[in-house]
């Protein structure tokens, strides 16, 4: 390998910043090492020169699995040292002759350095204008529109519980004046019973000195009347506790009812194991596997042809450099040429146009295969997606199984208590009736007074017992609403953060569709007016939106519109098609593209490479004027060009003359 460095490095800075590749068996090359410092690295030279060989071994660098193996070798690898960092990619060949690719590049994810800076002959990005290619779809395929629409949902399913939540602490908020009249009204009847019955246990006091010495058997009965009344106090309280037992078994076996109802359905769901599933997974990984190395084995047949057809017509111009005087013959060659060539695999004539209706075949064939992959790709995430929602509810199933154990351990608890509860009020039942007939035989004249006033007295305990129980009820109720009702504020800013969550996930994608057609549409002016194309005022994308509208949703769908303005010898403009675009303005306008889906999607920040090759259709100075203006937004841009095309670049650009 030689290299000829021609730029003057004026900054120690710059040249620590120096990439140094390492390369074998990738390719066509056997080995090589080239530093590429920062700025324009030119790989001048003819066709089949490794040059396009080269810029895959920087995509391999990078992470991309667009490189491929030399043919003749069993492994390779390809080593970048980057600003004191190390990332190697490594190639074996199987025992069944499939190529694979190990290692990480400098990139986690290189799939959008793919479409927007690695701007080789067939990157999807540089090749869509010239295919009338979806724009939108391509500049937006970085962008997980799904998932940012899934999103938009969840946060609006999130808003709705708040709104919700605030509608009920409103209705909560009117509610309460009436709970807290309810618990005034209750404190006064509380405090009224106990006045009442303070003046009543006074009057059995009083009654009760008036008949002590006359009334051997007072105590007894006094004593059967206390008896009788912690029993009826004990009755209520024992009848508060089944009630409440009873409500919590009532409430788990609803549970039970609704969690076996769900386990039913998670049942029908998740039937047999998702062994299928994984089975399918990885039948699609392996059919991707095998696509991958035809891709890869027909790009190096498609780049290795276009390369040996560029060089038939390579011999002729070569031999006009060398020697003029034959100008004439030359010209008929050229004329000859241009009709046949002789077949590079089996020796025989045959018409050129054969040959490149052969290429655009392979290259039919590879977009197809191409498909086929993101099909693949598209059913593995569907898969992918039926495996976790396995998992999700085969552990929702085990989690029901351990509710339904615990509710049914709690039920039998809460049975056997609620039976104690039925036989201790049984018991407390009989003891009253017991207590009331030994009150009654204890009974005399004398004593019916004070028996009244015990009876009265048992009655308004029980009733300030009652009042009592309302009364912490509806305490607990208040309390309960002014908790609900205090965390109002931090709802409402919960949901102003929502809205302003809901406003930017909204705009995300119309703003990465605004910006893309602002990028392209700047920098395509500035291009055309660097490179003075004939009556070609204007190429420009128009964003047009449709509203499109689903049972659950309004969708906007968007396209993009790619005009041409041209203008006549009189100087009146009008608007061309694409189709009328020269073989340059097309690729002009592919780069241009790719240029601003690289700047859209801020690859400058994390991509460090832009690669370009086969810029033929443009001419020399056009060309040189183009890598002067993407030079400014990478910190390496790596051109492979022809010699003649070249020479048309600065002196100082970098330049790699071997490789």
């Amino acid at each position: 390998m030689g290299t000829h460095n021609t730029a003057t490095m004026k900054e120690g800075a710059k040249s620590d910043r120096s990439a140094r590749f390492e390369v074998e068996h990738v390719g066509g090359i056997e080995e090589t090492t080239v530093e590429i410092p920062v700025g324009v690295t030119v790989l001048p030279g003819k066709n089949a020169t490794n040059r396009t060989s080269f810029l895959q071994s920087i995509m391999a660098a990078m992470g991309s699995d667009w490189a491929t193996l030399k043919c003749d070798a069993d492994e390779g690898f390809v080593r970048l040292t980057h600003q004191g960092e190390t990332y190697e990619r490594q190639f074996s060949r199987t025992s069944d002759g499939e190529a694979i690719c190990r290692g990480d590049g400098l990139l986690d994810d290189p799939s959008v350095a793919e479409l927007f800076a690695f701007l080789l002959e067939t990157n999807e990005a540089r090749r869509a204008v010239a295919r009338s290619d979806d724009l939108h779809d391509l500049i937006m395929q970085p962008v997980d529109i799904e998932g940012i629409r899934a999103e938009i949902r969840r946060v609006v399913d999130a808003k709705r519980e708040i709104n919700d939540e605030l509608a009920t602490i409103e209705s909560l908020k009117r509610d309460l004046p009436d709970l807290e009249q309810q618990r005034s009204e209750l404190r006064e009847r509380i405090d009224s019973k106990r006045l009442e019955l303070s003046d009543l246990e006074a009057e059995i006091d009083r009654t009760s000195t008036e008949i002590e010495e006359s009334h051997k058997e007072q105590d007894r009965l006094e004593a059967k009347l206390t008896e009788l009344r912690d029993r009826r106090s004990a009755l209520n309280d024992v009848r508060n506790d089944i009630d409440k037992q009873e409500q919590s078994v009532a409430a788990l076996k609803q549970e039970r009812t609704e969690l076996e109802a769900e386990r039913g359905d998670l049942m029908s769901a998740v039937e047999g194991d998702d062994s299928d599933v994984d089975a399918r997974i990885e039948r699609l990984r392996a059919e991707k596997r095998d696509l991958n190395a035809k891709i890869s084995d027909l790009q190096s047949v498609i780049t290795f042809n276009e390369e040996m057809l560029d060089d038939a017509d390579s011999a002729v111009l070569n031999a006009i450099e060398s020697d003029p005087e034959t100008m004439g013959d030359i010209t008929s060659q050229l004329i000859e040429r241009r009709e046949e060539v002789t077949c590079w695999t089996c020796g025989s004539s045959v018409e050129k146009s054969d040959i490149d209706q052969t290429l655009d075949q392979l290259q039919r064939y590879r977009q197809e295969k191409l498909a086929d992959i993101r099909s693949i790709e598209s059913e593995l995430e569907d898969l992918k997606e039926r495996k976790r929602a396995l998992e999700q509810q085969r552990q929702r199933r085990s989690q029901i199984d351990s509710q339904l154990d615990r509710i049914e351990a709690e039920l039998a608890e809460r049975t056997d208590r609620l039976q104690q509860l039925r036989d201790r009020r049984s018991e407390l039942t009989s003891d009253i009736e017991t207590l009331e007939a030994d009150v009654e035989s204890l009974r005399a004249e004398d004593f019916d007074e004070v028996l009244e006033l015990h009876k009265e007295a048992n009655q308004l305990e029980f009733d300030i017992e009652t009042l009592e129980s309302e009364l912490e009820s509806i305490s607990e109720e208040i309390a309960d609403t002014e908790d609900r009702i205090a965390d109002a504020d931090d709802l409402r800013e919960r949901r102003s953060e929502l809205n302003d969550d809901l406003e930017d996930l909204r705009t995300r994608i119309e703003q990465i569709e605004t910006e893309a057609v602002e990028q392209f549409n700047h920098h395509m002016e500035q291009v055309l007016d660097i490179l003075e194309y004939d009556n070609l005022n204007r190429i420009w994308i128009e964003r047009l939106t449709a509203s499109e509208s689903t049972d659950d949703e309004t969708v906007e769908e968007t396209r993009f519109e790619l005009h041409v303005v041209r203008s006549t010898e009189t100087g009146a403009a009008y608007e061309d098609t694409i189709a009328h675009l020269s073989e340059s303005e097309r690729e002009v306008t592919g780069l241009i593209f790719a240029l601003a889906g690289y700047l859209v999607h801020d690859l400058h920040g994390t991509v460090p490479f832009m690669l370009m090759d086969s810029l033929e259709a443009i001419d020399s100075e056009r060309i040189a004027a183009l890598v002067e203006y993407f030079a400014e937004y990478a910190d390496y841009l790596v051109v492979a060009l022809l010699p003649e095309d070249a020479q048309a670049l600065p002196s100082d650009y970098n330049r790699v003359t071997e490789i």
